[in-house]
C-alpha cells in the first residue's frame, strides 16, 4: 500500500550556502541532538523559534529534541560524577525539582576560543536555552541558580559585549526566573587584560570582575546570610569596644543602640574578594603526577563555599552541570551536601578524581586581606593630554626608560577582610 498523500508536502527547497566550518559545526549539532539529516535539525531549529516566540516556557524540551544520555563516571558516597552532555541529565534522567541549588560556570561567551570550548558570544542565548529548561525543570521551588559569567569584548574594538545581560533578562523575561541579588566575583591577582586596551592604547582599565548571578524560582528561596558571616572590620570592633552615640546620620539613617551590638560576625556585602591563585595545589599535583590535564577555567572553591553555605542544608542537593574538575562536588562533600557533577571532556573528569581521594588535604586558608584604594589614590597626571581619536591610533611603544616616573602610592582607605564563608581570604 502506498504511502497517503500530505496534505502540507515538502515541495519547496531552499539553498543555504555554507562554509566548511559551519557545515562541519552543523552536522555534529544534529548528530549530537540525535537528528538524522541536517535537514531535520534545521526544521527543529525553526520549530524551536516559533515555539520561543510564542512564549512557551514550562521547562519541557522542545517536541522531537533528543538529548544524549551521559554515563555516570564515578560514584562516590557523596554524589555522583557524570561524563556527557549535562543535557540529557536534566531533561532524562533527574526527577523534576530534584535539586536544591544549580552552581555553575558556564563557558563565558568569549570572542576567542578557549581549549574549554566557550561559545562566541553572538550565538550564546540560543546554545543557552536548552539548558535554561533544564534548570527550570530539575530546580526544587525553594532552590537556587547561581552563574559565575565574565563578560567579553567586541571583537578589535574597546567596548563590551551585552550577552551575560541578555541572558539575565532572557532567564527572567522568558523563563520566569527572579534575580534575587547579583554578586561580583573581584580576583585580586587577575592579569591586567585585554593588554591591546589596558597596556597599549591605555584607554580601559583592568578587567577583574565576574558577575555571579543568583536566581530563584520564587521570590523567597530558602536562605540565611548567617551562614557567610565575615569578621568585623578593624574600624568596628573599635565601635564595639568604645561604644557608639545613636543618632541620625546626615544620610538619613536612623543608627540606634543595637548597631553598637556584638554579633556572629560581619554580614558580607556582594563584592567577593577571592584571589585565584592556586597553582600547586592537591589537586595540580594529582593532575602532574598522573599526566593529567589541568583545568584552565577553574573557579576557587571558596566561590561555591560561600552560595553552598548560604543557600542549602546538609543533605541538599546540588548541581553542577558544567563541572570542569568538579570544584562544586568537592566543596559540596566537604560541606556533607549532596551534589552532582556533569563534565562533557572525560580528560577534564580523570583530574578531578583528585578531589575525591581519601587522604585529600583539609582547606586551611590564610589571614591576609586585601587593600582596595580608593579611586584617584595617586596624584593628577596630565602631562599628555588625552588622545583625541580616544585610542583609535594604535601608539608607538615607549622604552621604559622614557617613560615618566609615578609617584609612591598613598597608604590604602579601605580594605576587604576574608573571604566568602567567614574564613579570610586566600593570598
Amino acid at each position: 500500500m502506498g504511502r497517503p498523500k500530505s496534505e502540507t508536502p515538502r515541495t519547496s527547497v531552499a539553498n543555504v550556502r555554507l562554509t566548511s566550518v559551519e557545515r562541519t559545526q552543523m552536522e555534529s549539532a544534529y548528530k549530537k541532538l540525535g537528528f538524522g539529516t541536517l535537514s531535520e535539525y534545521v526544521r527543529f531549529l525553526h520549530a524551536a523559534h516559533r515555539e520561543m516566540k510564542n512564549g512557551a516556557r514550562d521547562g519541557q524540551p522542545a517536541p522531537g529534541r533528543k538529548y544524549p544520555l551521559p554515563r555516570a563516571y564515578r560514584r562516590f558516597p557523596e554524589g555522583v560524577m557524570y561524563h556527557g552532555d549535562s543535557l540529557g541529565l536534566m531533561h532524562r534522567v533527574l526527577e523534576r525539582e530534584s535539586v536544591n541549588l544549580i552552581m555553575t560556570s558556564p563557558p563565558f561567551g568569549l570572542v576567542r576560543k578557549k581549549s574549554y570550548g566557550n561559545e562566541d558570544a553572538d550565538d550564546y542565548l540560543t546554545w543557552f536555552r536548552p539548558f535554561a529548561e533544564g534548570f527550570k525543570r530539575v530546580l526544587h521551588p525553594k532552590g537556587s541558580l547561581v552563574i559565575d559569567i565574565g563578560g567579553s569584548w567586541k571583537p578589535g574594538l574597546p567596548t563590551r559585549s551585552l550577552y551575560h545581560f541578555e541572558l539575565l533578562v532572557m532567564l527572567c523575561r522568558e523563563y520566569g526566573f527572579h534575580l534575587c541579588q547579583e554578586h561580583y566575583w573581584w580576583n585580586p591577582a587577575k592579569l591586567p587584560t585585554p593588554a591591546e586596551w589596558v597596556n597599549i592604547r591605555r584607554v580601559r582599565v583592568k578587567d577583574a570582575v565576574n558577575t555571579v548571578w543568583w536566581l530563584s524560582k520564587t521570590p523567597w528561596p530558602k536562605a540565611s546570610n548567617r551562614r557567610v558571616l565575615s569578621p568585623y572590620s578593624e574600624a568596628m570592633e573599635y565601635l564595639l569596644k568604645n561604644g557608639y552615640k545613636a543618632k541620625l546620620r546626615p544620610s538619613g539613617h536612623d543608627i540606634s543602640e543595637n548597631f553598637s551590638k556584638r554579633n556572629a560576625g560581619s554580614v558580607p556585602p556582594n563584592l567577593l574578594a577571592i584571589a585565584n591563585t592556586e597553582s600547586n595545589g592537591a589537586y595540580q599535583s594529582y593532575c602532574k603526577d598522573n599526566g593529567f590535564a589541568v583545568h584552565p577555567a577553574r573557579y576557587p572553591d571558596a566561590l561555591p563555599e560561600y552560595f553552598i553555605r548560604m543557600l542549602t542544608d546538609p543533605g541538599d542537593v546540588v548541581l553542577d552541570p558544567f563541572a570542569g574538575s568538579c570544584v562544586t562536588g568537592e566543596v559540596a562533600a566537604r560541606l556533607q551536601r549532596q551534589w552532582l557533577c556533569c563534565e562533557l571532556d572525560e580528560e577534564y573528569l580523570l583530574g578531578a578524581l583528585g578531589r575525591f581521594q581519601k587522604n585529600r588535604e583539609p582547606v586551611v586558608r590564610s589571614g591576609k586581606a586585601y587593600s582596595i584604594y580608593p579611586p584617584c589614590a595617586l596624584p593628577l597626571y596630565d602631562a599628555e593630554p588625552l588622545p583625541a581619536d580616544g585610542g583609535a591610533e594604535r601608539p608607538a611603544r615607549i622604552a621604559a626608560t622614557q617613560s615618566p616616573k609615578r609617584p609612591a602610592t598613598r597608604s590604602p582607605k579601605s580594605t576587604i577582610q576574608g573571604t566568602p564563608g567567614g574564613k579570610a581570604a586566600v593570598g
